[in-house]
């Protein structure tokens, strides 16, 4: 089993795909579940921050005792609302530890702290959007940038992407359009918040 916690449904069904993707060995062997309790670790630090992580990790192995399977992997999503600086590798650095002290060491977490959020993700994969509308073109100055660095990409969407306007819950769609036709494995453009998640997901054993 692999089971992801995150902010919402939409952000955790968008990790889903992208474990799909770059977890097939994994992922089409195992059944993929959520836990309903939203991710708040960033914020947090010291003992407060490690109470948090051990509730989380807790709250994942229950689900996978419930259903008596194994837990190989468990994928905690939390959008960043910053970009990729200085700041963000300090608060990656201490959550990670934090759910790796939890696990035992166990190397199979993967975080998703992303930069300013997930749609900054989506954006890596801009031809995936008329496949879920048609009239979805995602403009030149959307593409192909560190978006890490770009400010609440999902308000970009709204206002560049056309009619009808983008809303968070078509994420979801987007990923699994990305999927289907393998538009994840060329990425354009970069954002380092997602290379660390897939570094973190190829660390799985």
């Amino acid at each position: 089993m692999i089971v992801f916690a995150g902010e919402d449904q939409n952000d955790c069904a968008i990790m889903a795909d992208l474990v799909r993707a770059h977890r097939p060995d994994l992922s089409a062997a195992a059944k993929l579940v959520r836990i309903n309790d939203p991710v708040r670790l960033r914020r947090k630090s010291g003992k407060h921050l490690a109470e948090a992580a051990r509730v989380l990790v807790g709250k994942a192995r229950a689900k996978a005792l419930q259903q008596k399977a194994t837990l190989l992997g468990f994928v905690v999503h939390e959008d960043l609302d910053g970009y990729t600086d200085r700041k963000y590798q300090e608060i990656r650095t201490a959550v990670t530890g934090a759910l790796a002290r939890e696990c035992g060491g166990s190397n199979h977490t993967a975080l998703a702290l992303a930069a300013w959020e997930s749609e900054g993700w989506l954006l890596l994969f801009p031809n995936a959007f008329p496949h879920v509308n048609s009239g979805w073109i995602v403009p030149a100055q959307l593409r192909g940038r560190d978006f890490g660095r770009l400010r609440e990409p999902k308000e970009e969407l709204k206002k560049r992407l056309g009619a009808p306007v983008f809303r968070e819950r078509d994420g979801p769609s987007v990923a699994r359009k990305a999927l289907e036709h393998d538009l994840i494995s060329a990425l354009e453009g970069k954002n380092d918040s997602y290379t660390d998640f897939i570094n973190d997901l190829k660390g799985w054993t």
